[in-house]
């Protein structure tokens, strides 16, 4: 990977967070709930986690698709996905398949019916990444996500606290205004709503056909 690209940014960022990742995600462990309930999951199912992360949605995925289903899960930093590693293997999931990879460049095994976008800002403002993931879907697929926001654009410097809370795990700190634009364009349907006194969002959506390039 070439020197100083954000995806280098990214990785070292999350290095300094590795390790504390799951402890201070426990405060918007709701909207993970949540916005994983917007993908209606069911038994058989494969669902495709977005920068995973430390692994931390894997038993709520496999409990929507059971053990007939998939999750499936890549993630670009080493450090957090070795802690995703080490829970996959500490519970003994066999329907786990996951990758360290980015997004621009993850092959997936098969077509999700499913896709996780969570606190994922710069995979979803990078429309490389966002192609690679969505042309191997299944057309129709649900999307479901999560992250933060500007607040209305009328609050003014408030929004500097939305942008300060961003930046120590986004390459992409001030791209905030409508951070859900480039999925929500491949979508037939998607909608939004504010989440965090406007400071988050959480929405879902349809996958619309989409040209599969070799």
């Amino acid at each position: 990977m070439p020197a100083n690209t954000e995806n280098e940014l990214s990785i070292r960022l999350y290095r300094e967070h590795a390790a504390r990742y799951d402890e201070s995600a426990q405060f918007t462990m709701p909207l993970r709930r949540r916005t994983i309930d917007l993908l209606n999951l069911r038994p058989g199912e494969v669902v495709l986690d977005v920068g995973a992360g430390t692994g931390l949605s894997y038993e709520l995925l496999r409990a929507g698709v059971g053990e007939s289903g998939r999750v499936l899960a890549f993630e670009q930093s080493p450090d957090m996905f070795a802690l995703a590693l080490d829970r996959v293997s500490r519970h003994g999931w066999k329907n786990v398949w996951q990758v360290n990879a980015a997004a621009e460049d993850v092959e997936l095994p098969v077509q999700p019916d499913a896709i996780l976008f969570n606190y994922v800002h710069d995979i979803s403002r990078t429309p490389q990444a966002v192609s690679n993931i969505l042309r191997q879907a299944k057309p129709g697929a649900r999307i479901a996500m999560a992250g933060m926001k500007f607040f209305p654009w009328w609050t003014g410097p408030l929004n500097l606290l939305a942008w300060y809370k961003n930046r120590p795990y986004n390459a992409r700190p001030g791209d905030l205004w409508h951070p859900w634009d480039r999925v929500a364009s491949h979508c037939d349907r998607f909608e939004w709503h504010s989440t965090q006194l406007g400071m988050g969002y959480i929405a879902s959506g349809i996958l619309g056909r989409i040209e599969h390039q070799d």
